[in-house]
């Protein structure tokens, strides 16, 4: 490909609405175009990058038998109806009617469709194992988009399903994908991605794993434990706290005038704020039922938590006067009978607790929950924090740091079979319904994800892998005879040794063919220049200035294959 033929517009401006540097470079350096919020066209060269990254994962899914289908886009809302999802999932399925007046959908993933292709085959035992996955554009209406690729409404995504008669077969096959998706992230240059273990959500499943790019703009959090090898999302992170031992003492209400948050009661009572209880108060969604979880006064609730507890989605509550609430004064002992009441298990065994009296300008002092709420029971609602406590180990070791999920793989078990009434006859012949697996990789996510990870303030720097092309062919002054007659002999030659290249042949000025060749990306750069040339050498340099050198025109050509081939070596 010539760059005087190339579709897209390379550009030194940074587009203002883009907030992290992969989305600006990407729109800079002529790889996608915005259309709505969260909707992106791709030109050629992310399209290339897009094939490259599709074709490392469709390898590595083949390697491990997996056989390639396709879904499609829009599909019967009976469908998801049979899996209960139709009416689980909130907004950000696109739902929408036919000309027929029939309920549709748009995919935004595709274990229904998945179920539904399989059930009639896989009637009888002697069909399993197997894995079915696909390409394909997905729509899932996020609330809020961001960060150009990364996350977005409509997306590419790679999806695996596996159906197995036993667990221990699924767990087997588990461990062959986990490891699968280790090569092809490593394939795609980016080795340093870490799994960690994850909440299963909408998918439903015991056992899940995210697999995370670590880097200052994820939007997802990482608890990590530094002295050993705990790893967990955010949202699936077990909390451990260790209270202090206070001296027990009796239940007291005090006055706390205008005291109406825990930092304002412990300020004005001189307490410290682990030892205090606070209320945080939801509504439930689809009854307004008021929930009030109370947790230790510095700690914040896990909301993912919260809502796998009640098994439905919530919102802040609303609250009024006559909901038996007094806001700001809420605690434990003496609570409405009208909400559903949860305590955090970082409120066990601590003694001598400020909180909430349920009376307008007063609060307890020397709460004992245990012995003031006889009955309690404990759950885990908290968010980890920076140096808590390791669940693994038991040490203070915890670090939180941000990451980018670039893969998913869960354990759904029966979720969908069972719903779906998918069943096979076993070898007793009795009636059994399958066990399933599901494995994602959102293609367009990971392009960005690898361009966040790998670039510097003048654009991405592509491993060789998945970069658009393998070497970006620079002809200086391509009106010279001499610079034209070697830059087009070298171009054809590449092109014969089947090295995937790009040639700039317009006639501009140096600068302004660096800066675009710095914007595609391209890991090999090759100058042909009059300087050059008067000494009969031509320029090889990485994008990443690892390697520059000159050598002989007539031994160009091996030397850049040799380094070509030294690249990719470097990724095995």
């Amino acid at each position: 490909m010539k760059v005087s033929q190339l579709v897209g517009q390379r550009f030194k401006e940074r587009p203002a609405d883009c907030v992290i540097d992969s989305h600006a470079l990407m729109v800079r350096g002529g790889y996608m175009k915005y259309v709505s919020n969260g909707i992106f066209s791709e030109f050629p060269l992310l399209k290339r990058v897009t094939r490259k990254i599709e074709n490392i994962i469709r390898e590595e899914m083949d390697a491990i038998d997996g056989q390639e289908v396709l879904f499609p886009v829009v599909m019967p809302a009976d469908l998801w109806r049979e899996s209960g999802r139709y009416e689980s999932i909130g907004s950000e399925l696109m739902r929408m009617k036919d000309r027929n007046g029939s309920d549709m959908v748009l995919g935004m993933t595709h274990e229904e469709a998945a179920v539904q292709l399989v059930r009639e085959y896989g009637q009888s035992y002697s069909k399993y194992p197997f894995m079915i996955y696909q390409f394909q554009r997905k729509f899932r209406d996020e609330a809020r988009p961001r960060a150009g690729m990364i996350r977005v409404r409509e997306f590419t995504m790679k999806d695996a399903y596996s159906f197995h008669t036993s667990q221990e077969d699924l767990e087997k096959y588990y461990q062959e994908c986990y490891e699968a998706y280790e090569r092809i992230f490593a394939r795609a240059g980016v080795p340093e991605v870490i799994t960690v273990a994850s909440d299963s959500g909408m998918m439903g499943g015991s056992i899940s794993h995210e697999y995370m790019l670590l880097t200052d703009v994820g939007e997802d959090s990482i608890v990590i434990c530094n002295e050993c090898d705990y790893r967990a999302n955010m949202e699936a992170a077990e909390s451990v706290i260790h209270n202090e031992a206070l001296a027990e003492t009796a239940l007291e209400m005090v006055s706390t005038p205008d005291c109406k948050t825990i930092e304002d009661v412990c300020n004005y009572l001189k307490s410290d704020v682990k030892a205090s209880c606070k209320a945080v108060v939801y509504q439930k969604n689809m009854t307004d039922e008021y929930v009030v979880v109370f947790i230790r006064g510095d700690l914040e609730i896990n909301e993912t938590k919260l809502r796998n507890y009640l098994g439905e989605d919530f919102h802040a509550a609303d609250i009024t006067e006559d909901c038996g609430l007094v806001a700001g004064y809420i605690g434990p002992v003496g609570i409405t009978d009208n909400c559903t009441v949860l305590l955090d298990k970082s409120l066990a065994g601590i003694h001598n607790v400020v909180a909430g009296a349920n009376k307008e300008g007063y609060h307890y002092v020397g709460l004992n929950i245990e012995r003031d709420c006889p009955g309690a029971e404990f759950y885990d609602f908290a968010k980890v924090a920076e140096g808590g406590i390791c669940p693994c180990c038991g040490k203070p070791a915890i670090t939180i740091k941000r990451g980018i999920e670039v893969g998913n793989i869960f354990q759904l078990g029966q979720k969908y079979t069972k719903s779906m009434n998918m069943q096979y006859t076993d070898e007793n012949g009795e009636l059994q319904y399958p066990i399933m697996g599901c494995y994602g990789i959102g293609v367009g996510r990971l392009a960005a994800s690898v361009c966040e990870a790998y670039h510097d303030d003048y654009g991405p720097i592509w491993p060789i892998s998945i970069a658009p092309y393998e070497v970006h062919l620079c002809a200086i002054r391509s009106d010279d005879e001499q610079v034209r007659t070697v830059a087009d002999k070298l171009y054809d030659d590449l092109k014969k040794a089947k090295v995937e290249v790009i040639f700039d042949d317009r006639k501009v000025r140096p600068g302004v063919m660096f800066s675009d060749a710095d914007l595609m990306g391209v890991p090999v750069r090759v100058v042909v220049s009059p300087k050059n040339l008067q000494e009969g050498l031509i320029e090889v340099v990485t994008r990443d200035k690892k390697v520059s050198y000159k050598v002989a025109v007539e031994e160009g050509l091996q030397s850049i294959i040799d380094l070509v081939q030294k690249l990719y070596a470097e990724l095995a």
